[in-house]
């Protein structure tokens, strides 16, 4: 049983009370830990390297780190059994959180001493030591959201939170680090952001423990010890059963629509950094518009996701979604063309910001409905990594694409080209939705055998 369908609603809270909530305000605060690494070994970490003069192909290779989210289901049932070594006194999921913000706060340091110029090899190393604690953190956070949450109506508001954090970091990682970067250099920008990690510290001291998730996850340990090759395989093997004993054989057309859902974001994303820096935006502006329009559209856009699903419910509001980021990457095409025009700029991060805000709302409420109790970290491990291993994988070419087309041709037709073929990549997506939403219709197959 999912734990969507398993929480209790008797209780209809006030939309707004329930915002104010402490566990939503926790919500909030380690959304924004959760999203302040990613940038950083990602998006943000490409124009760094742009701006000291390294190759897109480069770029895009180095883009690869992020692999490790892709890879996290793969020690994701240990955080789901044992507690965190040193900071396990805090609880199992207050534990991890701590074990890995304090990684990622000293991953961000040490990129911030070594800098390009300490070597690609040295520098990418790290950003993959930072990449791999800020999956384990995901890990554990999301678990955190799903288990705490009282029932259905709260799990939507946690989802929201978690996603208005992750958005206020992506924010400050991808708009106001420019500003400070231009001001300051990279390098002291780099320490700010490990700094701000103490905001995640803050939330999870002020966190409580799942007791619920735990009791249920401790029976399972005592009866099969992760130290027990029964409990390893469970442990392992268990979730996987679990989620297709539910959804039988439409679980197979659900992780499909998962893994393919995020693709023109992930594709088009190592590029659009360094295409800003190309067409000859500066930081400042690039900077003040994005924490200014990209922020108002990003609310706006949370806001439109998380109501739409409430009013339409989760499958359609993936298939608006999906054509929202094919339209927000497809809008990059006319920046190409404007020779740095600050007007069609702003309206290009208005399309983007709120677009990928509703796309991600969309996918993370009805992926966060899928997980069952007890396999909690490593279900929605398993489905948060299966959204981005194809994305993960083919983003590492997006420098070498651009590089091509712009053999014989002009760059910014070879950034046209490119934005225009990524955002047509959503097609697959979108049919397996439409066929997604079929299956569920009542007298269907597959609603027929629940």
């Amino acid at each position: 049983m999912s734990v969507a369908a398993s929480l209790p609603s008797k209780r209809r809270f006030d939309s707004w009370r329930i915002y104010c909530r402490p566990r939503a305000l926790t919500m909030l605060l380690l959304g924004f830990a959760s999203g302040l690494p990613f940038m950083l070994t990602g998006n943000t970490l490409s124009y760094w390297l742009r701006d000291a003069g390294t190759s897109l192909t480069a770029i895009g290779f180095i883009s690869w780190v992020g692999l490790a989210y892709s890879l996290k289901p793969l020690w994701a049932p240990i955080v789901d059994r044992t507690d965190a070594p040193l900071f396990g006194r805090f609880g199992r999921r207050r534990g991890w959180m701590f074990a890995s913000q304090s990684m990622v706060c000293l991953g961000l340091i040490a990129m911030s001493l070594i800098g390009p110029a300490g070597g690609l090899a040295t520098l990418g190393a790290f950003a993959l030591v930072v990449a791999f604690a800020s999956s384990t953190q995901d890990i554990v956070i999301d678990a955190w959201r799903i288990e705490v949450a009282e029932n259905g109506n709260e799990l939507g508001v946690l989802s929201s939170a978690a996603q208005l954090g992750y958005r206020a970091a992506l924010l400050v990682t991808e708009a106001l680090i420019l500003i400070a970067a231009n001001h300051l250099g990279w390098p002291i920008s780099y320490g700010l952001m490990a700094a701000l990690m103490g905001v995640g510290f803050f939330a999870t001291w002020k966190a409580t423990e799942p007791l619920r998730a735990d009791e249920m996850m401790d029976e399972m340990q005592r009866a099969l010890p992760l130290s027990s090759v029964r409990g390893f395989a469970d442990a392992v093997i268990g979730p996987f059963v679990s989620f297709f004993r539910t959804h039988r054989w439409l679980g197979l057309l659900m992780l499909a629509v998962i893994s393919l859902y995020q693709i023109p974001n992930f594709v088009s994303g190592p590029m659009a950094n360094t295409f800003y820096h190309d067409v000859g935006l500066s930081k400042d502006a690039v900077g003040s518009i994005r924490a200014s329009v990209g922020l108002m559209s990003s609310l706006l856009g949370i806001a439109a996701g998380g109501l739409c699903a409430a009013r339409f419910g989760y499958l359609r509001t993936l298939v608006i979604g999906i054509l929202m980021e094919s339209i927000a990457v497809a809008a990059y095409v006319p920046l190409a063309y404007s020779g740095g025009d600050l007007t069609i700029f702003a309206a290009i991060m208005a399309v983007d910001s709120f677009g990928l805000s509703f796309a991600g709302v969309a996918l993370v409420t009805y992926m966060s409905s899928l997980t069952s109790l007890g396999y909690t970290a490593t279900q929605y491990a398993l489905l948060s990594a299966t959204y981005a291993y194809f994305g993960k994988i083919l983003k590492g070419f997006s420098g070498e694409t651009v590089d091509a087309l712009s053999r014989g041709r002009n760059l910014m037709d070879a950034y046209a080209i490119f934005f225009a073929g990524a955002a047509a990549i959503a097609l697959p997506a979108l049919i397996l939705c439409l066929f997604l939403v079929q299956a569920h219709r009542p007298g269907s197959s597959a609603t027929s055998h629940k």
